[in-house]
């Protein structure tokens, strides 16, 4: 108990701002800012007495784990990764989809040049973020820049930056740049590519896109970059227990660069008390819990932008016509600073071009919208005002009940491209779609959608309405914050006792036994099929009788409902095919040890799994194949589609791929999932178990394949997991995972611990309560002057 006693007087006197003789580091003013109090595998729990020393013990122990990767965010929104890194490197993916650093960089310049983010901090709440989200913001940038004030850039221990002119002190704005491409990651920063348009010369025309031609990316996402996650609230009569409730938070993100989540407690006594993970450089707890209500978030299914077409001036591309009046487009010149081959700088300018609806662009994410002598198109993004989540996530961290989160959604209005799935001590569990939406009716894209509209939002729910009437401009709800979004109550929102989930469907089967319906379209489908891992995760959620530990025994399962609807009759088709040869691309192949591994197979992706290896790469050449002869049925949506279609040419022809494709890359169709799945790191290899999301694996894990080895890295998947459970302790019951473990640092002893961890099936114990941080046998208390 003395270490305990120990850490709760440097603890109190740095609170009270007294003279410190601790031996332990400090940085900053003088006087105490902060207390960071590190418990296990890195994690910071962060003390202080107001909201700016908040910010800044989290700017500095953010800093200290990831400075190159924040470092890197603020290069990238500053627009000075050409002069840094020259003009042909690859773009940030983290922050828009520019395929080069000049892109990106003319794109962000622009963005600064057009003063949007300015005049959004300088407004009020709202629109503007409160006092006390200033507060953090004014902390963290300060915390951030004491870091570097200490180690300097010689003295940062990650290769990745060490000594770089481009690692540097940053500013409020840099900050509040950063929130703002994080809101439109899902719209301006999905388009980046296509706003490089330029006036057509002559007359010659161009047609734009069919729906038959929408790349898969942009079916599958619509600006949301591979994003995915579950969400599981368990209420109490889903429990084991009969009270409480139980919540996972599971997203999947990318395992690198900027969208990285990173671990903390942010206390401030008697006013916050909050713990989770948070999205890099975000000085709030994004995904977590308090000491009575829990919530995590899942990539939603809404559509956060749309397109106008605009018809043009006869002879005058930069002129278009609303209700028959002309209007000149806006132009704005963005020069950015390049570096060339002998390092010297040179100028490199690009106009952009807008309407009163937005910028005019000629592609979204592949898909062709060309700019004629006839017609522009421009885009809209619902989240081009968007500052507002700052004050959302400020206010969450705060929630008491699921009540309270409903609260905060709707007032706020903040939430940019997620929904929103919660519990609390109550024994409540919350499904919300309460985000930013724009205000297209079904009636407005009926009565306003142009020819390609009709074909793209049935399905898909991409707007593209006639710009030339003004009467196709977005609606607007008295409940709203701002016209052009819906208000929340015309948006998904369902509570009940047993369990809500999403898995990145639409809010339909947030509860089997309850669906919603009657939003509008541009939310989501109804009565549609639902993907894989929603079905897994019905199933599992239907049986009730949960605790913590079952939830968590459940994810790393790691089950796949693919495999139940499947692999039996695959394995069947496998000992049909005569004399063993399977069919391929390349010609027959032997099946060898493939049917007895799938016919023995346990249908799950754990290490030793036999077959998963081969389901895996068979499942991923299903994409253009009938694979069911049942169908979907509405009315039997968890069952429905089922029946393998062994019969299909196709279908039998992946199969044989898939087993060649395995040998090429030295592995038997009998190999254990541990065999050909891994992430090496300071050259040590370390299994990882979970499965693609279209297995109908609920931990999901999208490996990156090397023809010759197999999948040697993550691109993304589960990456902070989170499992919380109320009960009747005054505690919460918490458990955590960081897969990626706290720092991109390698040098760090926090740089693949939790990898570790997670290749082991193994969680990091929640330390919330002050007992349990003070019993951390890794306790070590940091006071920041």
């Amino acid at each position: 108990m003395t270490h305990i006693r120990k850490a709760l007087a440097v603890v109190a006197a740095a609170l009270s701002v007294t003279a410190l003789s601790t031996g332990v580091a400090t940085a900053g003013e003088d006087g105490a800012k902060a207390v960071l109090r590190y418990t296990e595998h890195g994690i910071p729990h962060i003390v202080a007495k107001d909201f700016a020393g908040l910010g800044y013990g989290y700017g500095f122990a953010a800093a200290t784990d990831n400075v190159c990767e924040l470092a890197k965010i603020y290069v990238t929104v500053s627009a000075q990764r050409s002069r840094y890194f020259g003009p042909d490197g690859e773009g940030y993916r983290s922050l828009s989809e520019a395929k080069n650093n000049l892109h990106s960089d003319l794109f962000f310049q622009q963005l600064n040049d057009s003063g949007v983010v300015d005049r959004l901090v300088a407004q009020p709440a709202p629109q503007g973020p409160r006092p006390e989200v200033r507060q953090v913001v004014s902390g963290y940038v300060k915390g951030f820049n004491a870091f570097l004030a200490r180690t300097g850039r010689s003295g940062i221990t990650d290769p990745a930056c060490r000594g770089a002119d481009w690692v540097r002190p940053i500013t409020e704005q840099d900050f509040y740049r950063h929130f703002y491409a994080i809101a439109v990651t899902g719209g301006l920063g999905f388009v980046t590519e296509g706003l490089f348009a330029t006036p057509p010369s002559g007359t010659a025309a161009a047609s734009p896109g069919t729906t038959a031609q929408l790349p898969a990316s942009l079916r599958d996402g619509l600006g949301k970059g591979g994003l995915g996650s579950n969400g599981i609230a368990i209420g109490a009569d889903g429990t084991a227990a009969g009270k409480g409730s139980v919540l996972l938070g599971n997203p999947h993100y990318p395992w690198h660069d900027g969208r990285r989540f990173w671990q903390s407690q942010l206390t401030i006594p008697g006013r916050v008390d909050v713990a989770g993970a948070s999205l890099l450089g975000m000085p709030f707890v994004m995904i977590g819990h308090t000491t009575d209500a829990a919530w995590t978030h899942t990539v939603s299914t809404p559509v956060t932008f749309g397109l106008f077409e605009v018809p043009l001036a006869a002879g005058d591309p930069t002129t278009y016509l609303v209700d028959g009046k002309a209007e000149k487009m806006t132009s704005r010149e963005a020069t950015v600073q390049v570096r060339q081959a002998d390092g010297s700088l040179e100028p490199v300018r690009q106009t952009f071009w807008a309407t009163r609806y937005g910028p005019v662009l000629n592609d979204v994410g592949g898909f062709a919208v060309p700019w004629t002598a006839k017609s522009a198109y421009a885009l809209r993004d619902a989240n081009a005002t968007n500052l507002r989540g700052l004050n959302t996530w400020f206010e969450l961290d705060q929630a008491r009940s699921t009540a309270d989160i409903v609260k905060t959604l709707s007032s706020t209005q903040g939430v940019p491209w997620v929904n929103t799935i919660a519990t609390d001590r109550a024994g409540n569990a919350l499904y919300a779609d309460i985000q930013v939406v724009p205000h297209v009716t079904d009636e407005l894209a009926e009565a306003c959608s142009t020819p390609l509209g009709r074909q793209t939002f049935p399905g898909d729910q991409l707007a593209i309405l006639d710009g030339g009437k003004s009467s196709c401009r977005w609606g607007a709800d008295p409940g709203a914050v701002e016209p052009g979004i819906f208000a929340p109550s015309r948006l998904p929102l369902q509570q009940r006792r047993d369990y809500e989930l999403n898995t990145n469907d639409s809010a339909w089967l947030a509860n089997a036994k309850a669906p919603i319906t009657g939003y509008p379209h541009i939310v989501g489908d109804q009565a549609t099929e639902r993907n894989p891992r929603t079905r897994e995760a019905l199933l599992t959620a239907e049986k009730g009788g949960f605790s913590t530990d079952s939830m968590k025994k459940m994810l790393f399962t790691d089950h796949s409902l693919l495999a139940d609807l499947a692999a039996a009759d695959l394995a069947k088709l496998c000992a049909s095919f005569p004399g063993g040869q399977a069919p391929s691309s390349s010609g027959p192949v032997p099946v060898g040890p493939a049917c007895t591994a799938l016919a023995n197979w346990d249908h799950t992706y754990s290490l030793d799994s036999r077959g998963s290896l081969l389901f895996q790469r068979f499942a991923a050449r299903l994409g253009g194949v009938d694979r069911f002869t049942v169908p979907f049925d509405p009315k039997a949506p968890l069952t429905t589609p089922n029946t393998l279609n062994v019969g299909d040419a196709g279908l039998q022809r992946a199969f044989g791929d898939a087993i060649a494709e395995l040998r090429t890359a030295g592995l038997a169709p009998d190999a254990r999932l541990r065999d050909g799945q891994s992430v090496t790191r300071n050259g040590e290899r370390i299994p990882i178990h979970g499965g693609q999301g279209f297995l109908g694996v609920l931990n999901v894990m999208t490996p990156v394949w090397d023809p010759s080895r197999g999948n040697t890295e993550v691109a993304h998947g589960s990456s902070y997991i989170q499992v919380v459970g109320f009960s009747g302790r005054a505690c919460p019951d918490s458990s955590t995972l960081l897969t990626y473990s706290q720092s991109a640092n390698p040098a760090s002893p926090y740089f693949s611990d939790q990898t570790k961890l997670y290749s082991r099936g193994e969680w990091v114990k929640g330390r919330f309560c002050e007992a349990d941080i003070l019993r951390s046998p890794a306790l070590r208390v940091v006071v920041l002057r």
